[in-house]
Order: structure tokens, then C-alpha cells, then sequence
């Protein structure tokens, strides 16, 4: 099992406090002889019309020497998780965890440029 992101308790943290029920520590996403493993998985109820709501978060630090480095390996891993989670478990919503340090001080100006091509 992977080591545990620095930020890991802290947003696990977060997202009790912000209601939410952690269903795995780590959250495995298995396909055929595939198995990877994601950060953390959650669920929180909704309207009763609407049902639950889940989530897994890939929570990453960005503490490597080169920030374009951890945003390959991030963005990468996110979409490989992402489109596995749509085989396996289609109801679960995928995000990126980073500290807020790092999305206003890089990770906002870098995806607004990356995003537009003007």
C-alpha cells in the first residue's frame, strides 16, 4: 500500500467536519487484474428524492522539486482513476486534493493556461 500523503488526515478531516461518511481508507479501484488505490472514499446523504452522494478524493502534495512534474503525475493519475471509476463504480465522483497554498500560488495560473489555448 502506498505511504500516506502529508495532507492525507487533514482532508479527511475536512470532509467530516463538512458532513461527509468515509467508506475506504484507501478507496481501491479494482478492474480485472488491475487494482488501484486511491486516497480516500465518501458518501454523504442528499434530499431523499436524490439519493447518496460518493466521491474518492487522490489527495497530493506538490513537494517534489518540480511543481510541472507532480502536476503530470497528478493530472495523469486523476484521469487514469477517473476513467476506471467509470467502469467500476459509476456513481462516484472523482476530485484532486491540494493544499491551498499550492492551488493560489501555481496550480491556479498553470490550469488557466493549460485550459485556454490563446
Amino acid at each position: 500500500m502506498p505511504a500516506k500523503n502529508i495532507y492525507h488526515e487533514a482532508v479527511k478531516n475536512a470532509l467530516i467536519k463538512d458532513g461527509w461518511t468515509i467508506t475506504a481508507d484507501p478507496y481501491y479501484i479494482i478492474y480485472k487484474q488491475l487494482r488501484l488505490v486511491a486516497d480516500i472514499g465518501a458518501e454523504r446523504s442528499l434530499a431523499a428524492q436524490r439519493g447518496d452522494e460518493k466521491i474518492v478524493i487522490e489527495v497530493k502534495s506538490f513537494i517534489s522539486r518540480s511543481f510541472i512534474y507532480d502536476l503530470e503525475r497528478a493530472v495523469g493519475q486523476y484521469i487514469i482513476y477517473r476513467n476506471f471509476l467509470t467502469k467500476t463504480a459509476p456513481e462516484h465522483e472523482i476530485y484532486l486534493a491540494l493544499s491551498q497554498l499550492v492551488y493560489q500560488s501555481k496550480f491556479d495560473d498553470t490550469i488557466s493556461i493549460i485550459v485556454n489555448e490563446n
